[in-house]
């Protein structure tokens, strides 16, 4: 008792924040709709129609998974709205509704609820529905639809990545920012997603670190590819999910280290990782593979790079004493 108060003693933490996964995830849906809204202006309405599609089977499966489990309901955290949003935006505008349903139910039940749910995902649960769909099919993942064509007859186009060391021309890199080639969803407008990315970022709601490690370390290094052609690694950072992947798929909190030093290996892996795929793989775009590499890396990140306790002495200090002790 303290000037006649009482003290009470209370496990930790003891300083609590009133951000709630609710609001986070809110903040990231938010992030999206410039990506949402260009989308559809790009591929015309049918976009939105995927979208609701796999948002609303994402909800659906949540609720079901926790019911048949028996465990708490959790849609009213907007999780699954995010997922569903990711889902979609790793989708074609041509994809079959059916497959957009697959994918959101086998990234909230298989990838998020049989391990526990949000917080207990060994990886980020869009991009292994993505790498599940595109492996089981591929045709209709990589049924790409030329910007604009919705609104005649639709045309298939190759994405700007594919078309590298083709005779065919190239998208402009005007174009490219503002989302007018060939490509998923919510990947191909690079103006949008950094305006989200800029959102998150204001709102504290991401770090910067990943981001900035992830496509600085893509940006140096095709640098040296391309001799110091500033024009080539400006196509590749602009090309392909690289900024969907560095801003909303890589700084997921379950599936991203937590100590600055992690995120910061943790970037330069997945920037080195999505280098090497673009370059020396069989497949133009590395983005989804390198994340879920690295996600299953993040427990020895975090081991490896776990900050010290204040106050703990030195390995050669410790032996140093326990020796002249003995």
């Amino acid at each position: 008792m303290v000037n006649g108060k009482m003290l009470y003693v209370s496990a930790s933490p003891h300083l609590r924040s009133t951000v709630t996964t609710r609001r986070i995830m809110l903040d990231v849906i938010l992030a999206l709709m410039p990506a949402l809204i260009a989308s559809a202006v790009l591929f015309g309405p049918r976009t939105l129609l995927v979208t609701a599609v796999s948002v609303s089977t994402a909800i659906l499966s949540e609720y079901a998974a926790r019911k048949l489990m028996k465990r708490s309901a959790t849609i009213g955290d907007l999780s699954a709205i995010v997922t569903g949003l990711l889902v979609a935006f790793n989708l074609p505008a041509t994809i079959p509704l059916w497959i957009a349903a697959v994918g959101s139910f086998f990234a909230i039940v298989v990838v998020k609820q049989f391990f526990g749910g949000i917080g207990q995902n060994f990886a980020n649960p869009a991009i292994v529905a993505r790498i599940v769909l595109l492996l089981s099919f591929g045709a209709q993942m990589t049924n790409w639809v030329a910007p604009f064509t919705w609104k005649t007859t639709p045309v298939t186009g190759a994405t700007p990545l594919a078309l590298l060391g083709t005779d065919e021309q190239l998208p402009s890199l005007l174009q490219l920012f503002l989302g007018e080639h060939g490509g998923c969803l919510g990947e191909t407008c690079a103006a949008a997603l950094l305006l989200g990315g800029l959102y998150l970022l204001l709102r504290r709601v991401i770090s910067p670190i990943i981001p900035v490690s992830y496509i600085g370390t893509v940006a140096v290094l095709m640098l040296l590819k391309g001799h110091g052609d500033l024009h080539f690694v400006a196509y590749e950072l602009l090309s392909g999910g690289l900024l969907l992947g560095a801003i909303f798929m890589a700084t997921d909190y379950s599936t991203s280290p937590l100590n600055s030093k992690a995120r910061l290996i943790f970037g330069i892996g997945c920037g080195l990782l999505t280098c090497v795929m673009r370059l020396f793989a069989s497949m133009a775009e590395g983005v989804s593979f390198a994340i879920l590499i690295m996600n299953l890396l993040v427990p020895f990140l975090e081991r490896l790079t776990a900050p010290k306790p204040f106050g703990t002495p030195k390995k050669e200090k410790k032996e140093k004493k326990e020796a002249a002790k003995a």
